[in-house]
């Protein structure tokens, strides 16, 4: 297959752009840990997993078809971004990331699989660089299209699972660090819930190229 570090390359420019994902990521592992942080990046990759599927399936397709649907899913998005990014600057401490009972932490990592795959599966933008990006890597001099293609999808998921854990784990440093320093936990809330929102009003206005 023809071009495969240019494929791990883009991603890696891809993956390294601060966006929502991202600053989800950092943003629960410094409020609730590395075991929160790192279901969010499970969520984020079963999303991506479920991108390059329906990119297989040419959902973007029928975004072009029907342009009613991909502002469905944007608005959508953007909505559940705004209500992540509202949530974040609501609350006023840092929990403790220490201590939770087995419930709590299995609860806790549910809602953090939801969030990361709820982020990403709204964002038609995810979608349409899935439908953009596979096609181009891709040789059918070389093979069965239908098995590069999964190739490609299997390695855009592992690859971004490992940025994602990276995140995580960063996140989950900050929030030892902010445990320490009241000022700087209003700080990193009032930062990542704007960040957040910010990125909510611009999907608000993305339009399909």
């Amino acid at each position: 297959m023809a071009g495969l570090w240019l494929f791990f390359m883009a991603l890696a420019v891809v993956y390294l752009l601060p966006g929502p994902d991202m600053i989800l990521l950092l943003q629960t592992g410094a409020r609730q840990g590395k075991g929160a942080a790192l279901a969010t990046a499970i969520g984020l990759g079963i999303a991506r997993g479920c991108h390059v599927a329906l990119a297989a399936l040419g959902l973007a397709a029928l975004f072009k078809a029907a342009p009613w649907t991909f502002d469905v899913v944007r608005l959508a998005g953007a909505a559940y971004l705004l209500w992540i990014g509202i949530q974040c600057l609501r609350t006023t401490m840092l929990p403790s990331l220490n201590g939770a009972s087995e419930t709590v932490e299995k609860s806790r990592w549910r809602e953090s699989i939801q969030r990361g795959l709820l982020t990403n599966l709204l964002n038609p933008k995810a979608l349409l660089f899935c439908s953009v990006l596979l096609p181009q890597f891709i040789n059918p001099q070389a093979g069965p299209v239908l098995a590069q293609f999964a190739t490609l999808g299997v390695l855009l998921v592992g690859i971004g699972l490992l940025f994602d854990s990276a995140y995580a784990l960063a996140g989950a440093a900050l929030g030892r660090w902010l445990q320490r320093s009241p000022s700087a936990q209003r700080v990193q809330q009032w930062l990542f819930g704007s960040l957040l929102i910010g990125f909510a009003l611009r999907l608000t206005f993305v339009q399909q190229a």
